[in-house]
């Protein structure tokens, strides 16, 4: 694994671009089976596609989402609550993630 750089992470495709889609992948792993699968696969393809994960420092990482998010996914999967809460549920794991791979958990 390549060592962490907070100033790397600006340029966090040329730099981490393995780690980021390694993340992505495994938060997607995490909820296959767990959750409605048509509603996972739109907001992977259609609203995670979009997103951008930002250090925050100190360990922290958030990704954030197009502004247009639920406009993009539409029609919704399923109702809104169920696509918000998996919207929810997919970032908190990348976000996580991105705290393990590059070894903030430890």
């Amino acid at each position: 694994m390549t060592a962490f750089d907070p100033e790397k992470f600006e340029r966090k495709y040329e730099h981490y671009f393995e780690e980021l889609e390694t993340a992505y992948s495994n938060a997607y792993q995490q909820l296959h089976g767990q959750v409605d699968s048509a509603v996972l696969r739109t907001i992977d393809r259609q609203v995670l596609s979009e997103s951008e994960p930002v250090y925050d420092g100190d360990g922290t990482f958030r990704v954030t989402l197009p502004d247009d998010a639920k406009e993009t996914a539409r029609p919704l999967p399923g109702d809104e609550d169920t696509f918000d809460a998996v919207l929810d549920e997919f970032t908190d794991r990348i976000e996580d993630e991105l705290r393990r791979l590059f070894e903030f958990d430890e």
